[in-house]
């Protein structure tokens, strides 16, 4: 089996799984795999050509500074 080293993570990250792993009863290491393993089965070929597909739709179009659209509102 592969091992992965995942270096400079910050401490609130790493406090983030600690807390996670106490919840669900398990080891750093087993939260962490178990993380991984899940999210690396939701991403998907898939997936990537869907955003991607959706970026090169929206290529060269400028798109409206959502501040300036909450302060229209507001000031309605």
């Amino acid at each position: 089996m592969a091992q992965l080293l995942v270096r400079n993570l910050d401490d609130e990250t790493v406090t983030h799984l600690k807390s996670l792993a106490k919840k669900h009863k398990r080891s750093l290491q087993s939260e962490i795999k178990s993380i991984l393993e899940r999210e690396a089965k939701l991403m998907t070929v898939d997936n990537f050509t869907f955003a991607a597909n959706i970026r090169k739709k929206l290529a060269g179009i400028t798109q409206t500074d959502s501040i300036e659209l909450i302060r229209s509102d507001r000031n309605r």
